[in-house]
């Protein structure tokens, strides 16, 4: 089981990254340019395939290990009146998956990935970060080591979350990291009415203000304004990261989770994709600020990584073109255009 020392000993790790592998994204859009269709005509779909090669490090790549990993976790801010639910939803939600019967289990079945929900100290909420930091450095650095030891090897890992109040701590981390204040990134989560979104951007405001002292230093700002959830997905990303292992993340408080990394090393997420943009207010705008493009733009704002496991399927119809369609050889079919005079000719 993995055990950081300290916030130094994590930081060095952020810093001490593998690169992908060109080689094998080279030889997926070699592929590509002989395959039965004009030059790059599947757009973005040959570039999600050498994505995939890049960072797995062969060609093709595959997809038969997609694994989704569901973090949950209480936040102490909720006491503040920043959700439309109360705390306990957080466990009664993790037993619904556990059962089979939310929307990411349908979506990971679908999507034929296995589906691993991870409930972090549900019964120790977090402290109210308007009071004192979310964690100590010993709570953090331990739920981040949770994150960092549940990927296990495997073609991709999709991060997801659940935990009511978590959008006010992902828009309180955005806040700080990217500059602004909660009008700029808090919306109505699980939605709240108009008082409520007025009350969230509040606490955020008087968050970034308690905590101004600590807003250069990312992994701070990650434990004093995250939550458990939050930090394990951060865990997981560098995991992935560091066993070359592909990551698709979810919405808003997903990205918001791996953006320390980013403002610790800008090409840290290198190996992750945005799998949708939410309807939350804050995440295209987060998006932006990490130069990560959905794949998907649906109005979801649901969590648990239920737009990832979505882009899955997206996934999985890039790599079976590529691995499915004829050569121009294979086929008989040319692969050299009709000249301008015989195009004439034809018609």
């Amino acid at each position: 089981m993995t055990k950081f020392s300290s916030l130094a000993d994590l930081r060095t790790l952020c810093l001490d990254l593998p690169g992908g592998h060109p080689a094998a994204s080279a030889a997926v859009a070699a592929r590509e340019d002989q395959l039965t269709k004009p030059p790059k005509s599947l757009g973005r779909l040959e570039d999600l395939t050498a994505f995939l090669a890049h960072w797995q490090g062969h060609a093709p790549p595959r997809l038969d290990r997609a694994e989704i990993l569901v973090f949950a976790g209480n936040h102490g801010v909720t006491a503040q009146g920043v959700s439309a639910y109360p705390a306990e939803v957080t466990v009664q939600m993790v037993a619904n998956f556990c059962s089979g019967g939310a929307a990411i289990n349908q979506l990971a079945r679908t999507a034929a990935a296995n589906l691993r929900v991870i409930p972090l100290s549900l019964e120790q909420p977090t402290a109210d970060f308007t009071e004192k930091p979310a964690m100590s450095d010993e709570e953090f650095l331990a739920a981040v080591a949770a994150g960092y030891d549940a990927v296990s090897p495997g073609d991709l890992v999709i991060l997801g979350e659940m935990g009511i109040g978590n959008t006010t701590a992902a828009s309180a981390l955005a806040a700080a990291l990217f500059g602004g204040r909660g009008v700029r990134w808090a919306g109505r989560g699980t939605g709240v009415d108009h008082d409520g979104l007025q009350r969230k951007r509040a606490v955020i405001d008087q968050a970034l203000a308690r905590h101004a002292a600590i807003l250069n230093d990312p992994l701070r700002v990650a434990a004093a304004l995250g939550g458990r959830e939050l930090a394990a997905i951060l865990g997981a990303t560098l995991a992935a990261r560091r066993q070359n292992i592909p990551v698709l993340l979810d919405g808003f408080v997903s990205t918001a989770a791996a953006a320390p990394l980013y403002k610790l090393r800008a090409d840290t997420l290198a190996h992750a994709l945005a799998g949708h943009v939410s309807a939350e207010a804050g995440h295209r705008a987060l998006l932006d600020e990490l130069s990560l493009k959905p794949i998907l733009d649906l109005n979801m704002r649901l969590g648990e990584a239920s737009g990832a496991a979505a882009a899955l399927l997206i996934l999985r119809a890039a790599l079976a073109c590529h691995t499915g369609m004829a050569t121009f050889a294979e086929a008989g079919v040319s692969d050299k255009p009709a000249e301008e005079g015989t195009e004439k000719q034809a018609g």
